[in-house]
This record gives C-alpha cells, structure tokens and sequence, in this order.
C-alpha cells in the first residue's frame, strides 16, 4: 500500500522572490498566479521566509518601515520534504497554522510549494479506485484474505465493509488498514464473524467453572 508523498501533491514549479523584491512586486505575482503567498529566498534558493496576503495588508495599513519581502515576510520558514507523506504535512500545517509549505530537498533549495488545496486532491480519488487498493492491497496482499471475503463498497470516500469473517480478531484490524488508504473519509464495519465468542467471556466461563468445582471438592 503505497501512500502518496509530498512530491507527488506539490506544485513543482514554484513562485519564489527575493528579499528585496517590492511590495507591489509581490502583490502582482499573487494576483498573476493565484496564489495566497510567496516563499522567501536567498542567493542559495534556500527559503529565508513566507510573505502572504496577510502579510502585504498588515504592511499596508501600518504605511511605515520599508515594503520589501525582508521587512514583511514571516520567519523562519516552515518546510516539507518530498519523501514526506500527504499526513505528515497536514500535521505541520495544523500545528503551525500556515496554508502553504516551501518543500526543500536535502540541500534546504526550494524544489515546490505545498498547499491545502493540494492536499484536498487526496480526497478527490474516485471510489473504484479506492475500492481497488483496499481490496487489493489490504485485504489480499496485507491480511492475505480471499478477495471475496470482504464486500467493499465505496461512496463519496465512505468505505463499508461487509461480509463474514472467521476470525474476530482481524475485523479491527482491517477497519485500521482502510483508514490509513488515501482518499477514505470514513470507514462503517458492518462485519460478521463465524465464531461470536469473545475471549474474556470464555476465560470467564472456565473460571466459573473451577470455582464451582472447587466448592464440590469442599
């Protein structure tokens, strides 16, 4: 089960200025490609800081100090790799509140820009092809199940599994493996069983049962 990376989401060719590059420079290049901010670099390409339109208005309104991407960018800057996975860097992005991440190779160069609404792509997989890697690659090559054994059903990246396993144990296991799939917004185990028994209650049982010999002997 392969999870899309970093590299695969990113925008490769990103809009990157220089410390000194103007105000209005940076507001052009904003309005021109669509993008909500602008990565930072210095003589390297190596990312020095972030300035976004949150940036510019607040520069703006205060109409003192010099208008330059130094004086207004965010720093220091917040980056990604490549290799990363799709949820490494959403959790970068919510534990720092930032919407786009300058992705570096291992020289720290910018090689792409990674934003929210690349991430959302993940959850724009069609369902077939949802469908496809769970069955295939979960409940066949990982849990080495027959690929009748479970029914899958896909919708709108709702994942239901259905069917009658024989083992309980593998029924927790399998809604796990199906939430880590890219593109799965919720996983509905709706699975049988063909031994219901729960362990406990078995150990239960047989400790009721010495109890109860042990009186007899008494």
């Amino acid at each position: 089960m392969r999870h899309r990376s970093v590299a695969d989401l990113m925008t490769p060719t990103a809009v990157a200025v220089q410390p000194g590059t103007s105000f209005k420079e940076i507001a052009r290049l904003l309005d021109e490609y669509g993008i909500t901010a602008v990565p930072v670099v210095d003589d390297e390409n190596r990312p020095v800081g972030v300035v976004s339109e949150a940036d510019l208005l607040r520069r703006h309104t205060a109409k003192d100090g010099p208008s330059t991407a130094e004086a207004m960018m965010s720093s220091p800057v917040v980056t990604a790799r490549p290799s990363w996975t799709a949820v490494e860097a959403a959790r970068l992005m919510e534990r720092h509140r930032v919407k786009r991440l300058p992705v570096v190779d291992a020289e720290g160069r910018l090689i792409g820009v990674l934003s929210r609404s690349d991430l959302l792509q993940l959850f724009l997989r069609r369902d077939r092809s949802i469908q496809e890697e769970v069955r295939e690659d979960v409940v066949v090559r990982i849990l080495r199940l027959s690929p009748s054994a479970v029914h899958i059903d896909v919708e709108e990246g709702r994942v239901t599994l259905s069917g009658t396993l024989d083992r309980a144990g593998i029924g927790p296991i399998l809604v796990r493996l199906c939430e880590t799939v890219d593109g799965v917004v919720e996983v509905e185990d709706r699975l049988t069983y063909e031994d219901e028994t729960d362990p406990a209650d078995e150990r239960d049982a047989e400790g009721a049962e010495g109890a109860e010999g042990a009186e007899g002997a008494a």
